[in-house]
């Protein structure tokens, strides 16, 4: 079970000691903040070393951009090594089906920031380890059938990691500042996760998380229109679909305790009037597909989902 930090791979935990399942919290790398989370969970934990070629770095002073790094894929990769050298059947990723959404759409074709956290990543590589690695080995998503919102609906049920996960990549920078409390609140990444989080997290637990109300803050206003694809594409970063955040928004235009923050009256004085009708609701996103990978003795976590 990789663990990444963030709220996805928690809930994963949670799902597989609900339903009796042996497993180990594996994370790649040095992070502090992973290893608090591994060690949160109460299970079995494995840490596996990576170094990055020092040339990269030089590379980057002579002005090479770094790109996209497809980490999912290469964490994938050295995940499908270590299953084979300790004995493992199964590599239980958190990808939720949210992220097989395009970012946006560039000369006819889409583009996806997450692909490799995609279903059909998920597909091709789970089938080339059988045929090509080990026949008998699951490569899988936990989180497959549902949506972001989902996955936050469910962590709010546990109040344990609130102290020590995060979703903000800032974290794990190599070069550069990090969060001096977790999270930045300034990011794509802080902004989904406050927002996605608010329709099932009490207020006061969530402000206690982020240590401020991100919704009634007018400057941060361009990021979550962002998120809500309202005058700008979906950013660049892991987070959920357009439509999941306008529907949590929506949800939370509904609620005393937060339609008047800012940025919440803002959405339904400036947002709601010019892009119409939403495209889905709250209910809608909730259901799980039944598009997802899991090996029968796992697919009976699905019922957790309802």
């Amino acid at each position: 079970m990789p663990i990444g930090g963030g709220k996805d791979s928690l809930v994963s935990v949670e799902l597989l000691k609900r339903h009796g399942e042996d497993a180990t919290a594996v994370w790649v790398g040095n992070s502090p903040l992973i290893a608090a989370c591994a060690a949160r969970t109460g299970l079995p934990t494995r840490n596996i070393e990576r170094q990055l070629a020092p040339e990269l770095f030089e590379y980057n002073k002579l002005g090479a951009y770094n790109g996209h790094i497809p980490v999912t894929a290469i964490n994938s990769a050295i995940l499908a090594v270590a299953a084979v050298l300790y004995d493992f059947d199964s590599i239980v990723f958190s990808n939720e089906r949210s992220a097989s959404s395009a970012t946006l759409e560039y000369d006819g074709q889409p583009v996806n920031h997450q692909w490799s956290k995609g279903w059909e990543f998920e597909q091709r590589l789970a089938a080339w380890l059988r045929t090509h690695v080990a026949a008998d080995l699951n490569y899988t998503s936990l989180l497959r059938p549902v949506s972001e919102l989902a996955v936050t609906r469910l962590f709010a049920q546990h109040s344990r990691y609130d102290d020590v996960f995060s979703s903000c990549n800032r974290n794990f920078r190599i070069l550069g500042p990090r969060p001096a409390d977790r999270w930045c609140g300034q990011c794509p990444k802080c902004h989904f996760v406050f927002l996605a989080l608010a329709p099932f997290v009490p207020k006061p637990r969530l402000l206690s998380i982020f240590g401020r109300n991100l919704l009634d803050d007018e400057s941060q206003a361009p990021g979550f229109d962002a998120l809500m694809e309202f005058a700008a594409h979906k950013p660049f970063e892991c987070v959920g679909e357009g439509r999941e955040s306008r529907a949590a928004m929506l949800a939370l235009s509904q609620r005393p305790e937060w339609r008047e923050d800012a940025l919440v009256a803002r959405f339904v004085d400036v947002v709601l009037p010019q892009i119409g009708p939403l495209d889905a609701d709250l209910a809608s996103l909730l259901a799980p597909s039944a598009e997802h990978g899991l090996p029968p003795r796992l697919a009976g976590i699905i019922d957790a989902f309802g």
